[in-house]
């Protein structure tokens, strides 16, 4: 008893210290926060109290039922496990767990999008009225787009389309219709397969990357 009590001490030290990291008086009903987050940029719209509303993969909810263990800080295995199983939901959470120690912009995409920020009560508004379970993707809709939405009126997402713009570059280079043509090559070497058929393919699609570099 006194060990699980002490654990909670240390556990809710612990807790407060991390949530005096952020200046919570700075921060406006309505504001897009954004923190860097594994591989991408994570955002989310604040609510006031020290509530963020944000969009998030998470696998928890597809495996169990427990409310008070989805309530918790969703940590980078879940991030990643639901990004791999297109399960997230809108969901609200504290400054501190919302941030996962990073250190937060705010309203940093007022400077990227041309479109000017609605009302903060509004913005608000659509990030509660879209609170619970939604389909997760990648590229057509993750925590950008919902917070776009909600402060811009269009779900846009940069980081997603400066994504596809670098995989279209790597894949439509002239090194990749090279490479396509001398895998091709070596594969109708290898298996003695050299068909018309086989040819055809080869030249066909080496010559649509080709076209498309």
């Amino acid at each position: 008893m006194f060990l699980y009590q002490l654990l909670n001490f240390f556990f809710a030290a612990s807790k407060k210290e991390e949530d005096s990291m952020y200046d919570l008086s700075v921060y406006k009903r309505g504001d897009l926060l954004e923190v860097p987050r594994t591989l991408f940029t994570h955002f989310g719209i604040y609510l006031g109290d020290n509530r963020v509303a944000h969009l998030i993969p998470d696998i928890l909810p597809a495996i169990t039922k427990d409310k008070s263990a989805i309530a918790k800080m969703v940590t980078n295995n879940r991030l990643l496990m639901g990004v791999i199983a297109k399960v997230a939901s809108v969901r609200v959470d504290s400054v501190a767990d919302f941030a996962y120690g990073s250190d937060i912009l705010i309203n940093h995409m007022d400077k990227v999008c041309k479109q000017p920020p609605l009302d903060g009560e509004e913005v608000a508004r659509r990030a509660e009225k879209l609170l619970g379970s939604v389909t997760y993707s990648l590229l057509w809709y993750n925590c950008e787009h919902y917070v776009m939405y909600c402060r811009y009126g269009m779900a846009i997402s940069y980081q997603t389309y400066q994504f596809c713009t670098t995989v279209r570059k790597i894949v439509f280079s002239r090194m990749s219709a090279y490479l396509t043509a001398l895998c091709g090559v070596c594969f109708m070497l290898c298996l003695s397969c050299v068909t018309p058929l086989m040819v055809l393919l080869t030249v066909l699609v080496s010559f649509t990357i080709w076209m498309a570099s």
